[in-house]
């Protein structure tokens, strides 16, 4: 693009080539100060080497793609047994997700925190980090939920991450809207995870919660402005949730396919909904499964729980299965209105697979069938005084739908 005279707008080739190789991420952040989870700095070759540097920063470790993201060539390992297993599973993801198959492994932290930090910088050498946002519920590696601000952080932790993040795209000579992506453990220690040189799904809440629109931002930026506002101007106010809505089975997580026949997003005051699907659509086996990002706001974390139930209550979605009730269910869960979030929260409290009873399970497939069925099939009509049908609508829904709207 830069060859042919053209302006990208996005961070130089250098900070991408930098940081989309993990190891080298890690070596500059280790050169720049930044906390960085114990492991190695180059490829693992061998089964030997391998397992020589596990005994050394101690098991459970995690072996990675170093060209890798999204839980890709990734995988847990608890003894020297699962060493060889792993070493071959990971490289042959890694190799048919990256088209490179090189690992390396790092120490895994046990039911960590997945905090972020969002930056922006312009060409004249500004940086500014607008907060932080909390995406610890996760599955297979990926986000599910996310928020800002984080309920684990306080100011005096925001500032802190924030300046080692500014520091990360220092350390790339980095400009536009970047992720540095941290690990928490237990006491509050951050490491070092990555750098995503893009905007994230999750950008949303940080716009909602700064008052920034970070697409915008990053336009101004490649066409050389400075930015318009310095580090003392950002505040964040109230608290923002979204919630990924994915075609998905939640029983097991993997990707539903088919045709949507039904398509209503909510709406409503701090209700947003960014999506690209419509009724008709088909969802295919060949296309990430997420259907939209759904995002509300309020006044605190309370509020924007609130929102969110609401909101995931209206949403209309069938023809494809979608994980609506399982986010509803997440949000319902004692230790999640506690802020008490790990990456494992979801394998620790939904023993069931999808986290419901055998009873709650059979009963929800029953309802989504006959709504399914009602929907194809609805003959509740009246006439008109002119001869012509129309369809009445449930009373009840509409009734429910009324108090939901005064309620806010």
């Amino acid at each position: 693009i830069e060859e042919a005279g053209l302006v990208f707008i996005g961070p130089p080739h250098e900070a991408i080539e930098m940081m989309g190789d993990k190891m080298a991420a890690r070596k500059a952040m280790v050169k720049s100060g930044v906390p960085v989870v114990p492991g190695t700095e180059k490829p693992i070759d061998d089964e030997i080497e391998a397992i020589d540097i596990a005994n050394k920063i101690g098991f459970p470790v995690l072996i990675k793609a170093a060209a890798g993201g999204g839980g890709k060539g990734m995988r847990i390992v608890k003894s020297n047994g699962e060493m060889k297993s792993s070493l071959r599973g990971a490289r042959s993801e890694a190799k048919s997700a990256f088209g490179d198959d090189r690992i390396y492994i790092e120490k895994y932290l046990e039911s960590p925190r997945h905090i972020e930090i969002q930056i922006i910088a312009d060409k004249h050498g500004n940086y500014v980090y607008l907060g932080e946002r909390e995406c610890s519920i996760q599955r297979r590696h990926q986000k599910v939920i996310e928020e800002a601000p984080s309920p684990a952080v306080d100011p005096t932790m925001r500032e802190q991450m924030g300046q080692a993040a500014i520091a990360c795209a220092k350390a790339c000579k980095y400009f536009n809207a970047g992720t540095i992506e941290f690990l928490v453990d237990a006491d509050l220690r951050y490491y070092f995870l990555e750098m995503n040189t893009r905007l994230q799904v999750e950008h949303p809440i940080t716009e909602l919660v700064t008052g920034l629109d970070l697409a915008v931002e990053q336009i101004k930026i490649a066409a050389g402005e400075k930015l318009s506002f310095k580090q003392d101007d950002i505040h964040i106010k109230g608290h923002a949730m979204e919630c990924r809505i994915y075609a998905e089975d939640p029983i097991d997580f993997l990707p539903a396919t088919g045709f949507i026949h039904r398509y209503r997003e909510p709406a409503g005051p701090g209700v947003r909904v960014d999506s690209g699907v419509y009724e008709g659509m088909e969802i295919s086996m060949y296309y990430d499964p997420l259907i939209a990002k759904l995002v509300t706001y309020g006044k605190n974390r309370l509020d924007a729980i609130s929102k969110m139930k609401r909101a995931l209550d209206e949403y209309i979605i069938t023809g494809v299965i979608t994980n609506i009730t399982f986010h509803r269910k997440i949000l319902e869960h004692p230790a999640f209105l506690k802020g008490e979030l790990s990456t494992h929260f979801i394998d620790e409290y939904y023993s069931e697979p999808d986290g419901f009873s055998e009873d709650e399970s059979l009963a929800m497939a029953v309802a989504t069938v006959i709504n399914d069925y009602m929907d194809k099939n609805k003959a509740s009509s009246f006439k008109m005084g002119n001869g012509y049908k129309t369809r009445q609508g449930s009373t009840w829904k509409m009734k429910g739908r009324l108090q939901a709207l005064r309620s806010r």
